[in-house]
């Protein structure tokens, strides 16, 4: 049976150099592992072999499959890269002038983002950035998220592999990472390290497992705030939002809280704002962001007080104010790439 394997082996190395179409590939595949393919008649002899020698012969065929997956991968590599290049055509000669050549542009979601930056840098708000990889205490834990609630699942948040190891960011050597599922975790790091008062923002790009649409996408950029101090109230969450919204909106923007449930806050609020002045805006009233009262348990983690301090937080995603914004009806057009929707965006 080596005999037999080692000749097929070496037949098919052969052979697999001199393919360059699909088609051809395809039943070159097929012939070699298919269901009536030449190791496929190799592995049913095992069947009339001795019990005590079926191991060897099985072991035997697996390091056989192995090696002809790499032929397989490599014969395939080689299609593809001349698919390429019948595509792209003749290679590109670098000293020749680049085509319309022009000014490069800001990305529209990085001029949100640099607007929300500079309107809470006026109010005395710092800007602080985290980790996109995480762990389940500065996500899930440290916000009193409960180890039973639907965000934790493998069907709605990026869990990374279990030998994946980043350094000493986990907090207990046990701990599963994953993509942060908001940036909330920054400000459970920024407590951790700092005493209050606090009042920064916290963007960055942020992962969940969603169905990718006109209005969702399983990456997209947000932007968190958390205020700490004594005597901080619903009231002064609520001036923050008012000042947020008509700043970038423009005037004549109005903000309203609905009651609404996170574990990390307590009470809790969605958030609608109307601005009928935008042409793209419909409807009398759009959902845009989640708030709150930080809760109790939260300071408790971390190591505050919290009979001495209250604080608020809130949470919005830039690509969604962008639409808003711009008119865009898709956020699809954010991630494309298409030269023809950014360059309406260059100042």
């Amino acid at each position: 049976m080596q005999e037999k394997l080692e000749a097929l082996i070496a037949a098919a190395s052969t052979e697999a150099a001199s393919i360059n179409e699909r088609p051809v590939f395809e039943a070159f595949k097929a012939r070699l592992v298919g269901p009536n393919g030449e190791l496929t008649s190799v592995m049913k002899e095992i069947g009339r072999l001795p019990k005590e020698e079926r191991p060897a012969a099985g072991k035997m065929i697996n390091q056989a499959k192995g090696r002809l997956q790499v032929v397989l991968d490599k014969a395939l590599t080689q299609i593809e890269a001349a698919e390429i290049a019948a595509q792209v055509g003749p290679p590109i000669e670098p000293a020749l002038p680049v085509p319309e050549a022009g000014p490069g542009g800001v990305h529209p979601l990085t001029l949100v983002r640099e607007e929300i930056c500079r309107i809470f840098k006026q109010v005395g708000f710092t800007v602080i950035e985290g980790s996109e990889v995480e762990t389940e205490y500065y996500v899930f834990d440290a916000l009193n998220t409960p180890p039973d609630h639907p965000a934790r699942d493998l069907q709605d948040t990026f869990y990374l592999p279990e030998e994946a190891r980043f350094g000493n960011v986990s907090k207990f050597a046990d701990e599963r990472y994953l993509l942060r599922t908001h940036t909330s975790s920054v400000q459970i790091r920024t407590m951790l390290e700092r005493k209050p008062p606090l009042r920064f923002i916290s963007p960055g790009k942020v992962f969940r497992r969603d169905t990718v649409d006109a209005t969702h996408s399983a990456n997209f950029t947000q932007f968190e705030g958390l205020y700490v101090d004594k005597g901080v109230t619903v009231r002064d969450l609520k001036a923050i939002l008012d000042y947020m919204f008509e700043s970038l909106l423009g005037a004549g923007t109005k903000t309203r809280l609905r009651p609404h449930f996170f574990p990390y806050t307590e009470p809790s609020f969605e958030v609608d704002f109307s601005a009928k002045h935008l042409a793209k805006v419909s409807g009398d009233w759009i959902e845009m962001a989640g708030c709150g009262m930080v809760d109790p348990a939260v300071f408790e983690a971390v190591g505050y007080d919290p009979d001495v301090y209250s604080g608020y937080a809130f949470g919005f995603g830039i690509e969604r104010i962008a639409m808003c914004l711009y008119g865009v009806d898709d956020i699809r057009y954010f991630y494309q790439n298409d030269q023809r929707f950014l360059k309406q965006f260059v100042r």
